[in-house]
């Protein structure tokens, strides 16, 4: 079983997703830098979570 992941950062992640899909991409750095741009939240372990949550979407859907 994997980690499991608050409706928070899923919803958040989603929303991301749907705003940003064009430069999202499979790597967790750059997605890191994307939701740094994007977003407001002060937390490096929310921001840590919501960005490997969609890499591992990202490499899903590839």
């Amino acid at each position: 079983m994997g980690r499991i992941k608050t409706k928070l950062i899923k919803a958040t992640t989603f929303k991301i997703e749907e705003r940003f899909n064009d430069r999202l991409s499979t790597d967790f750095a750059t997605n890191k830098k994307l939701i740094d741009d994007v977003t407001i939240y002060h937390s490096k372990k929310m921001r840590n979570a919501i960005a490997g949550y969609l890499t591992r979407l990202k490499k899903a859907q590839s």
